[in-house]
């Protein structure tokens, strides 16, 4: 598909996700947000994510241009921030082993998770959410007794860079608003209950089901 084909499958998206807006208006407001929402991200699925990228992406931003180049990624000054702290331990657990797209997905899941009211509003308390219950917390790594240190010093630096670019506003174009995740080597119950929206490497990502409350 050329450019001015792929434009216009994004003029189209933005087009259709308006009509649904509209259909919608005379509905109970929460139905209402669910019916466009879905809409919008259907229409978008037609869309490459390279193409959304270089709408939403200012192509004067290094990091934005570079984000998923591991050399680049190397060389970026280390940052003591709290909440990007909180989120380089949780990737540096949980996919330390993955290529750099499963690491920045498994950042997205949580940025996600940060965006919804169901979670606590912080990458810190969403990474450490039920830390205080032995192996019943959200993110393994956080309550299973081990340490929560990072020796290997290379992964610990890729893991920093990436949630820098993250907690920057880099775009989430990797996971479809996944909020949950799982390797391959475990089947947990809720899996089968959500929609699986990507695999990079031995980590599997879902969506959360819309959850809707009517008076």
């Amino acid at each position: 598909m050329g450019t001015v084909s792929r434009l216009a499958a994004l003029g189209l998206a933005s087009i259709l996700a308006l009509t649904s807006h509209q259909a919608a208006a005379e509905l109970p407001l929460e139905q209402s947000l669910a019916l466009a929402f879905s809409a919008e991200r259907e229409a978008m699925r037609g869309v490459s994510t390279s193409l959304v990228t270089r709408a939403t992406t200012p192509l004067d931003d290094p990091t934005a241009i570079m984000r998923y180049d591991a050399s680049y990624l190397m060389t970026m000054p280390q940052s003591a921030d709290t909440e990007t702290s909180c989120l380089a331990e949780a990737i540096y657990h949980e996919a330390r082993g993955e290529d750099v797209y499963g690491q920045f997905a498994v950042a997205e899941v949580i940025l996600n998770r940060v965006d919804l009211p169901a979670y606590p509003n912080s990458v810190c308390g969403v990474v450490h959410q039920n830390a205080s219950r032995l192996n019943a917390c959200q993110f393994s790594y956080a309550c299973n007794g081990r340490s929560r240190a990072m020796t290997e010093p290379s992964a610990r630096r890729m893991a920093n860079a990436i949630a820098q670019v993250m907690m920057s506003g880099s775009p989430r174009e990797l996971t479809d608003g996944a909020t949950h995740f799982h390797t391959t080597g475990v089947r947990p119950r809720w899996a089968s209950s959500f929609h699986r929206t990507a695999q990079y490497g031995s980590h599997l990502f879902y969506r959360e089901p819309l959850r809707l409350t009517f008076n």
